[in-house]
């Protein structure tokens, strides 16, 4: 008998990866569906060999010996059965080459949500983690604190012990799947496997449910818990609290609890990591003639910063140590304070002589001495004009 090409049955290259030949298959298999194709009496075999050849491609022992000696190390008397050498080999019929793809072409008839694996599903469940987003001040994450949190969650029924059983009684084996969880209906040419509808995948069903939980197992309550909140956390950061979620399902472990941290805007300062910013206007005099002037801090206090005679608007003075505290550290970020140099305004008329009187005595020639950089701009602009004019 001529030896297959497998590889060109399912039109993929030697090397195929393993997705690759699964992608092949199931668009083939979809294609050549005998049901699909009622009218085509061909169709029925080109579909069987394109089930044998998947067989073959998907295992990778029975690959590797396809790609040594042919297909004829898996015809009847001589074929390959996987390890043990050359023996014979019992083809499964159709069910092996699509038992693994089953989940891929028909999820929404697989177990709770189209997820589910083989077998029973029943048995002890994990709960469900929770996320709780709580909001601090920014004063609270540079302190750290203890906090109470009031959190609704699924608890364990108190009065089954979450057996969703009424008191006295118990499970009994789903009269449906006969405690497998799982049942087969035949859609057209296949058979398929999915969640029994009658025990939801449980293998088990309570004749007597518990009157307080409906049979859940579970009750919606609100819990109350205390978290401690350390010195320096940022923005985003997430505190777990293992088994402070969900209560678990027919006794299974609770989930956990997840406390999601939102640092409110502040007044005055923005954080950059550790490192705080605030920006600061001062009196023109002051600027000028140099002085102090008094700044709040993170923790709540009043500092004075020195102010340089000459500072100028934009001018950015640093205070080390002075910024938010580092988690799981002793130390601190700095603070920085940006200089914002105010105009006076609403000026009686002596003040605006006396200004006037100022403006003529560092003008003129002086000007470039106590202004260089507006006596620099506006001469640099005067060289431009005098280009343009020429």
């Amino acid at each position: 008998m001529a030896d297959k090409d497998f590889y060109k049955t399912l039109g993929i290259e030697r090397g195929a990866s393993d997705d690759d030949i699964k992608k092949a298959f199931r668009k083939l298999a979809m294609q050549y569906h005998p049901d699909r194709n009622k009218d085509d009496p061909t169709a029925e075999a080109k579909f069987k060999e394109i089930n044998e050849a998947y067989d073959v491609l998907k295992d990778p022992q029975k690959k590797a010996a396809y790609d040594r000696f042919g297909s004829s190390a898996f015809e009847q008397g001589g074929g390959f059965r996987p390890g043990a050498g050359a023996g014979g080999f019992d083809a499964s019929g159709f069910g092996g080459a699509f038992s693994d793809i089953f989940e891929d072409m028909f999820g929404d008839f697989m177990g709770n949500g189209g997820g589910g694996g083989r077998g029973r599903a029943g048995g002890p469940q994990r709960g469900s983690d929770v996320q709780y987003t709580m909001e601090i001040s920014m004063e609270e994450a540079f302190a750290g604190k203890e906090a109470t949190i009031k959190v609704p969650l699924a608890e364990t029924c108190d009065k089954c012990s979450g057996s969703g059983a009424k008191t006295g009684t118990g499970t009994e084996n789903c009269p449906t799947c006969s405690g497998q969880g799982r049942v087969r209906m035949q859609q057209g040419f296949f058979t398929i496997e999915r969640t029994c509808p009658t025990c939801n995948g449980e293998g088990a069903i309570i004749r007597d449910p518990c009157e307080k939980c409906s049979g859940s197992g579970r009750m919606r309550k609100e819990k109350t818990l205390r978290i401690k909140i350390p010195p320096g956390v940022e923005n985003g950061r997430r505190i777990r609290l293992g088994g402070e979620g969900e209560a678990g399902f027919r006794g299974g472990v609770a989930g956990d609890l997840y406390v999601l941290l939102a640092i409110k805007p502040h007044r005055f300062f923005k954080r950059e990591g550790a490192d705080l910013f605030g920006r600061v206007p001062i009196p023109m005099t002051t600027a000028a003639l140099g002085g102090d002037v008094e700044v709040p801090t993170i923790e709540g206090s009043r500092t004075k910063v020195k102010i340089p005679a000459g500072t100028q608007s934009g001018q950015q003075l640093r205070l080390k140590g002075k910024g938010m505290s580092i988690l799981k550290s002793s130390a601190r970020g700095d603070m920085y304070i940006d200089v914002f140099v105010e105009t006076p305004v609403n000026l009686s008329r002596k003040q605006m002589d006396l200004l006037k009187e100022l403006d003529k005595s560092i003008g003129g020639a002086e000007a470039s001495k106590h202004s260089p950089e507006s006596s620099g701009f506006f001469g640099k602009m005067k060289d431009i004009w005098s280009d343009l004019t020429e």
